[in-house]
């Protein structure tokens, strides 16, 4: 964790106080810990690195991988905190429209709401499909997940399906 060398202060009346430090004795942390994990979630933190190597890599399946692997065990209050913000890396169309359809598509499996970021991510101008053998296409045209294929990306498995 990197060293802390910036402060920020807050005003909060006596009450708020208490009940701030309250809460982070009850979660065995420090005052200034717990309200960092909350405002700044280290799920969030972790989510927009590995997306960050997804956008360097030339050959994203490994990157897509390895967000999958973050993302798939994690519980509904911890997916929920990982995925709130925007990938902040730029990603191509594709890549973007396929990462917000998984994303709102486990939020769905999850029961939690998914992140408003995904309702502006438009779907890329020309079908996306999962492979690039022609046979394959019509199959994928009509398994993909709904949610993807609103986004004009067709594969036969998405975020929680990967084997």
């Amino acid at each position: 964790m990197p060293t802390k060398t910036e402060q920020l202060q807050i005003r909060v009346t006596a009450e708020q106080k208490r009940a701030l430090k309250r809460l982070a004795r009850e979660a065995g942390a420090d005052m200034s810990s717990w309200i960092l994990d909350r405002v700044l979630p280290p799920e969030g933190s972790r989510f927009q690195a590995l997306v960050a190597g997804v956008a360097r890599t030339e050959d994203r399946r490994y990157a897509l991988a390895e967000l999958e692997d973050f993302l798939r065990p994690l519980a509904s209050g911890a997916f929920a905190r990982a995925v709130a913000e925007a990938p902040r890396a730029t990603l191509d169309p594709a890549t973007l429209s396929n990462l917000a359809g998984a994303i709102e598509r486990a939020a769905v499996k999850r029961g939690v709401a998914h992140p408003a970021w995904t309702r502006d991510v438009p779907a890329p101008p020309a079908p996306v499909f999962g492979s690039d053998l022609k046979s394959v296409r019509l199959h994928l045209l009509t398994r993909s997940p709904v949610a993807l294929r609103r986004r004009n990306v067709f594969v036969d498995a998405s975020l929680d399906e990967r084997v």
